[in-house]
């Protein structure tokens, strides 16, 4: 069991497919020691509650991540190198949190999340157009990946032509906490970061400049606001702002691309589905349960203490692994299955729990419901192209496909 826990981790066939994984830990090992580490991997939901209610022992501030070393094996990368603590928003403990959560909030509202459904489904419908035309192809790089980007840089107030370097920079903070990353690449992806705030930084500044008759509603000019009523400082504004970019298109980029991926599989779920599009806000929530965006986040570990009948040190990180925890058959029956009547559906971890909940788990499921209502309505059918027709990016962070090449039929 030992021997096949550390083998497995950061292996690619697992890396595909976590859940056998998953299992392992949640039956045999609730609270895992990464040999070698001081990093432990947390299964179990009530193991996972516990940490989130206990902030005195926990922090939220990210210190360190997993990477791979020069033998493939996990080390820990301490962010030292990079400057120092991640401490914004999700990553950032009370009171701070509560100042930068409450600045962001206002740009997603109920209100302001149902303002975007048209220009969304407005985007939806030019990328999907696309994709019939020519009978199908990869539903990602143009349609999962670009929409959640654009919904981030309108929400942000960054200008839609930079779609590109956006793009790559909503996902390198993905590939930080990918665990697969060597030394080599975390330089590389420092690299990165340092330009990304330097772009931010940039209009940033320029929202700060702008007269109050002049400013587009907008997180950015939002920020600008706290920062000239004292209620954050502007390296603060950046980082807050770093962060939201990489959250905001990526977590949903990989629930988009997992949606599609399940009903690409599954005819008889596409015909129910376009029969009762009522169901879709439910097939979201099983999708995210069960294809969980974001694999886990890191705590910090700060005075020591005892987690499942383990000791853990001050200084340690816990790795919360909501994807096993919301495959708990103690908590979800047939855990394995889309269950579109599911009673307690809305008990997943997907978007984390307590404080930290998601702050954009609302827009997230907006921006997924239009996509899924466009493509069941716009196509007879849709299948993927062969068994390879679907990769996963190499992280234990993630749940995000590479790739999706579909066969597509227009209604």
């Amino acid at each position: 069991m030992e021997n096949s826990i550390i083998f497995q981790l950061l292996d690619p066939e697992v890396i595909e497919n976590p859940y056998p994984f998953y299992r392992e830990l949640l039956a045999h090992a609730p609270v895992y020691q990464v040999p070698n580490t001081e990093v432990y991997l947390v299964s179990s939901p009530k193991l996972i509650h516990q940490v989130l209610k206990n902030q005195q022992d926990f922090s939220a501030n990210l210190t360190g991540v997993l990477i791979s070393d020069s033998s493939g094996q996990p080390t820990l990368f301490d962010f030292s190198q990079f400057g120092g603590t991640v401490d914004a928003i999700a990553n950032a403990d009370e009171p701070f949190h509560s100042v930068h959560r409450k600045l962001v909030m206002p740009q997603l509202t109920a209100r302001k999340v149902m303002a975007m459904e048209s220009q969304v489904r407005s985007w939806a419908g030019e990328a999907l157009s696309q994709l019939l035309a020519q009978g199908g192809g990869d539903c990602i790089g143009g349609l999962a990946n670009a929409i959640p980007v654009l919904v981030m840089a309108r929400l942000m107030g960054l200008p839609i032509a930079d779609l590109d370097k956006l793009l790559d920079w909503s996902f390198s903070g993905g590939d930080i906490l990918a665990g697969t990353a060597t030394l080599e690449r975390m330089v590389e992806l420092g690299a990165s970061t340092a330009e990304m705030s330097q772009y931010l930084r940039g209009h940033f500044q320029r929202a700060l400049q702008l007269d109050s008759l002049d400013t587009v509603d907008c997180v950015l000019n939002d920020l600008a606001q706290g920062v000239t009523e004292g209620l954050i400082d502007e390296e603060e504004a950046v980082a807050i702002a770093i962060v939201l970019v990489g959250a905001a298109g990526e977590s949903t980029s990989s629930l988009v691309g997992s949606a599609i991926r399940i009903l690409a599989r599954d005819p008889d779920l596409q015909s129910r589905l376009r029969q009762s599009p009522e169901l879709i806000e439910s097939y979201i929530e099983e999708v995210v349960r069960l294809e969980t965006p974001f694999k886990g986040h890191y705590r910090t570990v700060l005075h020591q203490t005892e987690l499942g009948g383990i000791s853990v040190s001050a200084g340690a990180k816990v790795f919360l692994l909501w994807a096993a925890a919301n495959r708990d058959e103690t908590v979800f029956s047939n855990p394995e299955m889309i269950d579109l009547n599911r009673e307690n559906k809305n008990e997943h971890l997907g978007f984390g729990h307590g404080i930290h909940f998601c702050i954009g788990a609302r827009l997230a499921r907006m921006e997924t419901r239009i996509i899924l209502e466009e493509l069941l309505q716009r196509t007879k059918k849709f299948s993927l192209q062969s068994e390879h027709s679907e990769k996963h990016v190499s992280s234990i962070f993630v749940r995000r496909l590479q790739c999706l090449e579909l066969r597509m039929s227009a209604a």
